[in-house]
């Protein structure tokens, strides 16, 4: 293994290359990593932002080492629109959603799965 010589100070000192640092979420990935220094990511923020934003996952490195990741946001959930059941025409039986349920039905609901913090008689 060939060893590094970088100066600290007033002497240089002697380190090994830099190592690749397994990333869990990117083993899984099939495509490298692109490896942009900070120097580099200062002058080209934007063209990395969009890159990102893209799809693509890039590291940043300080000093040859990896120092942070630069990668899109998750997608945001999709919002609830309301009304979207118009489309299927009105109730059948409006007024239904206002009458008593059945002993029976009443029973099912409260001892079903759904409600299991209610206490059970």
């Amino acid at each position: 293994m060939t060893k590094l010589y970088r100066l600290s100070g007033s002497r240089a000192m002697k380190t090994d290359p830099p190592a690749s640092v397994p990333d869990p979420d990117v083993r899984s990935t099939a495509v490298p990593l692109r490896t942009v220094n900070v120097h580099q990511a200062k002058t080209h923020l934007s063209r990395l932002i969009d890159d990102a934003h893209a799809g693509e996952t890039i590291l940043l490195a300080k000093a040859g080492k990896p120092w942070a990741r630069l990668m899109p946001l998750a997608p945001p959930s999709p919002q609830r629109i309301p009304g979207r059941l118009r489309s299927r025409g009105p109730l059948r039986q409006p007024d239904g959603l206002l009458e008593p349920l059945e002993p029976e039905e009443l029973a099912a609901w409260e001892n079903g799965p759904l409600t299991p913090w209610m206490p059970q008689p």
